[in-house]
């Protein structure tokens, strides 16, 4: 693994798209704008945003995913077998359709700006999910490149739909092995071209450590998971773990938050890692990348043998974090784990959605320059 210095500062991936990339994305759906076309335009976006992070002070950079429309459904354009719907399209076929939209009324989710991937057909990798972006990036930095995926319990848990996928697959669990599959390729890939730290998104988790029996993120077209929710985490950390199997010389994060759909923090999950300890615990990665910058986390806890990314930053509100307030949420940190084993991030993306940032650039890189300031300083005193 990279040698890297104390406390490395990072993003945990999406940063709110320039207006022209959204623009790109949008005529480019519509197919009113070529491949090669958007491509340049999100290129450029995607330098700019670079060396963004270099003046900042990131220690560990990402693309912003600014080509992404959001952190998963871009693999209905990498996927056979894949459709993007938005979540209004989804609301005329579940079944549940009753169920479905309480359920966006209840979260605030905008039924017609937000998409996701839904599997209809047979899924594999027509073009590798991420591998050409971390080429691209490569180009424009020599400082350790984080690939963010998602992970393969959110996306069976998002692509599968009985009344589209049963067709292919008879249940989640069978689309699962498939999603699993094609994950493993994806990083095997990465690993070739040299990656330094692999993300995995399963926001999901804590939907069903808190929530059990009935989703309350919209981001599972399945609304509803098995009864018994340690056997569903169980089942969501066997599929972990089998996408991270024999990569155990790469750094491989998991991201676990509460929500990033919304500003407004009441219609976010709230509860302390305790419920997921055990699952947390039983996962074969490197790192746990987790929210502790809003009190709906509760107290920070220890993950033996696990590094720890510590969210110390809210994407979600306007006031910066001060570089004392950062510092002294890091000594809190350092109670349970080495100097070595802590990175600072935000607590989630900044721009989960293209449609809609979470934050204003410029309010995000304040908090990124206010997370390097107090990373300096730590490493001052060490």
């Amino acid at each position: 693994m990279t040698s890297l210095p104390l406390f490395p500062v990072t993003t945990v991936g999406s940063w709110p798209r320039p207006p022209q990339v959204v623009e790109a994305q949008r005529a480019w759906r519509r197919q009113r704008l070529a491949r090669r076309d958007f491509d340049r335009i999100a290129d450029e976006a995607v330098a700019a945003f670079l060396r963004l992070q270099h003046d900042l002070g990131c220690d560990i950079v990402t693309d912003g995913e600014l080509r992404r429309d959001n952190f998963y459904s871009f693999v209905a354009q990498k996927l056979a077998g894949v459709r993007l719907m938005t979540l209004a399209a989804m609301l005329d076929v579940v079944e549940d359709k009753a169920g479905f939209e309480q359920l966006l009324q209840t979260l605030d989710v905008p039924a017609y700006s937000i998409s996701s991937p839904i599997c209809t057909g047979p899924i594999a990798r027509r073009e590798p999910l991420t591998v050409d972006d971390l080429r691209f990036v490569r180009r424009h930095t020599d400082r350790p490149i984080k690939i963010t995926l998602p992970g393969p319990y959110l996306l069976t848990r998002a692509m599968f739909v009985p009344e589209l996928s049963r067709p292919s697959y008879p249940d989640k669990e069978a689309l699962a092995e498939d999603v699993v599959a094609l994950l493993r390729e994806e990083i095997a890939e990465l690993v070739s071209e040299g990656v330094d730290f692999v993300q995995l998104d399963e926001p999901v988790l804590t939907e069903v450590a808190f929530a059990p029996g009935r989703t309350r993120t919209f981001m599972c077209a399945a609304l509803a998971a098995r009864k018994d929710p340690a056997e569903e985490l169980a089942f969501a950390v066997a599929l972990v773990n089998g996408v991270t199997r024999g990569f155990a010389s790469t750094r491989i994060g998991v991201h676990v938050c509460r929500g990033n759909w919304s500003r407004d923090e009441t219609t976010l999950l709230r509860g302390g890692y305790q419920a997921l300890a055990g699952s947390l615990d039983a996962l074969d990665v490197t790192q746990l990348v987790l929210e502790y910058a809003t009190d709906r986390a509760g107290g920070v806890m220890t993950f033996a043998g696990k590094e720890l990314g510590l969210g110390v930053v809210n994407p979600r509100t306007d006031a910066v974090e001060s570089t004392a307030a950062i510092r002294s949420a890091v000594e809190d940190a350092l109670r349970f784990y080495a100097p070595s084993s802590v990175f600072l991030n935000p607590d989630c993306g900044f721009g989960t959605f293209s449609n809609r940032p979470m934050n204003s650039e410029a309010v995000a890189a304040a908090k990124v320059a206010s997370m390097a300031a107090a990373a300096r300083d730590l490493r001052g005193g060490r």
